[in-house]
């Protein structure tokens, strides 16, 4: 094994490490900050991971103000997590795919890379014919599954910064939509991701196993 592949290896179980340490962290200790440098990178993975047709179609709301994250909390079930975290992350996917968002994409695309061509083209006349007639509710969906990406590939990178976070659906989204006035920017909130770190002796959770489903029973290989 050379040196290099080495390495990546190392790298690779240590993230194995690190996504078994992890848990949906009940109990976060208010006293506790994350370091901005690590709620950059987290956000950054966020931003680099992969969307359908490379739209992005969704944003992500950092809600530190403790007064907003007090609003949010008793239409989050009253989930300690929204006020005892460091940084709530909130993940906003667009409320439509109109050809004004697609548009704003595919001339973002071609203005970074200096260029465009005839199939890219073709492919963005395909998403305006199809994408805006098949409805405002089809669409959401579609880009919330999207942002959903971003949730994971951001848990992921939580765990590797050593930073605890509990994915949460459990909230009004109606709610939320209305304290951080999502609507009117054409946004809707699907799921929130508190940061920080976990208060051990107050956690009931932390010191269970983590109980997965064998790999035989969850992968299934096709030959």
């Amino acid at each position: 094994m050379t040196p290099k592949r080495s390495e990546q290896r190392a790298f690779l179980m240590d993230l194995i490490q690190k996504l078994n340490w992890r848990y949906a962290t009940k109990k976060m200790d208010a006293a506790k900050t994350v370091p901005q440098d690590k709620v950059e990178r987290i956000l950054e993975t966020a931003r680099l991971a992969p969307t359908s047709s490379g739209l992005q179609p969704y944003e992500i709301i950092v809600v530190t103000n403790p007064d907003v994250r007090a609003k949010i909390k008793p239409v989050a079930w009253g989930q300690g997590q929204i006020t005892d975290c460091s940084h709530l992350l909130v993940f906003a996917a667009w409320d439509d795919y109109t050809p004004a968002r697609i548009n704003m994409m595919f001339d973002l695309t071609n203005s970074e890379r200096g260029t465009a061509n005839e199939g890219w083209e073709d492919y963005r006349k395909m998403l305006l014919t199809s994408y805006p007639p098949r409805g405002p509710e089809v669409n959401f969906q579609h880009a919330a599954r999207q942002a959903y990406i971003g949730l994971g590939v951001a848990l992921i990178a939580a765990a590797f910064e050593e930073v605890d976070s509990t994915p949460m659906e459990g909230f009004d989204p109606n709610a939320v939509d209305e304290i951080l006035n999502l609507r009117p920017r054409g946004l809707r909130s699907v799921a929130l991701l508190p940061l920080g770190y976990r208060e051990e002796d107050k956690d009931w959770l932390v010191k269970l196993k983590k109980v997965r489903r064998s790999h035989d029973n969850f992968i299934t290989e096709v030959k």
